[in-house]
This record gives structure tokens, C-alpha cells and sequence, in this order.
């Protein structure tokens, strides 16, 4: 049977203020120190806000971007289009002659909008889009209409044989260049008269120059170009 001496209580607590403490501290000490390293389901839920916010704006800013070069891209076909509607018709008017009905043009309307047409004659070669097409060809570039229940009109030319009679027209082909076109206006410079003519009758005498202004349904400025028939413009 041991006895304990009435001054145990203070040995008791001197020896364990005397022995060094756990790493973990007391389990109170260590419950309030995880609770200090915890989220909060407030701080979660507004860290779950602020990425919402900020995966929305960079998808909107990505499909900004895809819009925009996707308007580019369609913008830079279309002026493709009319960079080759130039070079089609300068390469073809330069190598006319004049005589035989060379090229004639008369100004037309269509809803109080210009829908001239210009008319010449040429065997194969750009005229015609094809190189291989026997004997001289009239070719008509003017603006004719999608089909008979569309009001969406397209520039192209119309090819017909020179030397064809029939009046049915048979032999005449249509070949679309650019589609959905608003207006065609054609001018004439005349050097006689030093101005620029709407119509031009002469089968004798090519124009100088010819203006061509097609009115765009893709964009706010018209396609405008002057072509020299001359290889050395004036």
C-alpha cells in the first residue's frame, strides 16, 4: 500500500509543466486551428461566383473574336470577287478590236435602280471563261435574276454565238460571276466630246474608258472601277 505525501499534488504538477508539450498541441488548440485553415461555405460560394464570371466573359470574348473573323473572312471573299470581276473584264477589253460591233451598251432600269448592260464580241478567251470555244461569241454582262420566284438579282454574262439566227435562245448560256448584286451602272468616257456618255451606239470606235459602280447588298460603299481599253491610258 503506498502513501502518498500530502505535497504530491504539487510534485504532480511540476513534473507535467515540466514535460514538453505534443507538436499537435491540445485537442482544443487543434480543433481551432483547423477551423482557421477551413473554408467558409460563403468563401466557396463566392470563388465559385467570381469563376462563373469570369468563364463567361471569356467565352464572350472568344465568340466575339470567332464573329469577327468570320465577317472578315466573308468580307475578303467578296472583295476577291470584285478584284476578279476587274481582272476578268480588263484582260478581255484590251484585247478588243474596234469594228464589227466591238462593244456597244445601252442604259436600262429596274425599280428606279441602274441595271445598264454592255454588250461585245470576242472568240475564246476571258470573255468567254473558256479557251476552247470555236469561232466569235457575243457576250452580254448585265444583271438577271436568281431564278423566277427570287427578286435577288446576280451579275454574270451571257454568251451567245455570233453568227447564231435562232431567236429561241438555244445556244445561250449563262455564267453567274457575282451573286446577290443590287445595281449595275455603266459609263463611257467619250475622248470626241471629252465626257462621260451613258450609252454607246459606235461599232466602229471603242470608248476610252469604261466606269463600271456596282451597288453592293454586302456593303455600305459601292464596287467603283475604271478600265482602259488602251493598254497606255491617257
Amino acid at each position: 500500500m503506498f502513501i502518498v505525501p500530502a505535497n504530491s499534488r504539487n510534485v504532480v504538477a511540476v513534473v507535467s509543466a515540466a514535460m514538453p508539450r505534443s507538436a499537435g498541441g491540445t485537442p482544443a488548440s487543434i480543433a481551432r486551428k483547423n477551423r482557421a485553415l477551413a473554408f467558409t461555405l460563403l468563401e466557396i460560394t463566392l470563388a465559385v461566383a467570381i469563376l462563373a464570371m469570369m468563364s463567361v466573359a471569356i467565352y464572350r470574348f472568344v465568340q466575339s473574336n470567332l464573329t469577327a473573323l468570320r465577317v472578315s473572312s466573308a468580307a475578303s471573299a467578296a472583295d476577291a470577287r470584285y478584284s476578279g470581276l476587274r481582272d476578268l473584264l480588263m484582260t478581255q477589253w484590251q484585247s478588243l478590236s474596234a469594228g464589227n460591233g466591238a462593244m456597244t451598251g445601252e442604259p436600262f432600269k429596274l425599280n428606279d435602280r441602274p441595271r445598264d448592260e454592255i454588250k461585245w464580241t470576242c472568240g475564246a478567251g476571258p470573255g468567254l471563261l473558256t479557251r476552247y470555244a470555236p469561232g466569235d461569241f457575243t457576250v452580254l454582262m448585265r444583271l438577271q435574276r436568281e431564278s423566277d420566284k427570287s427578286d435577288r438579282l446576280d451579275l454574270g454574262l451571257l454568251r451567245k454565238p455570233h453568227d447564231d439566227p435562232s431567236i429561241t435562245h438555244e445556244h445561250e448560256t449563262w455564267v453567274p460571276l457575282i451573286e446577290n448584286v443590287g445595281s449595275l451602272q455603266i459609263r463611257y468616257f467619250e475622248p470626241r466630246l471629252n465626257v462621260w456618255v451613258d450609252r454607246w451606239t459606235d461599232t466602229l470606235v471603242l470608248p476610252r474608258l469604261v466606269k463600271i459602280v456596282v451597288g453592293r447588298n454586302d456593303a455600305a460603299v459601292p464596287f467603283e472601277v475604271i478600265i482602259p481599253l488602251g493598254r497606255t491610258p491617257f
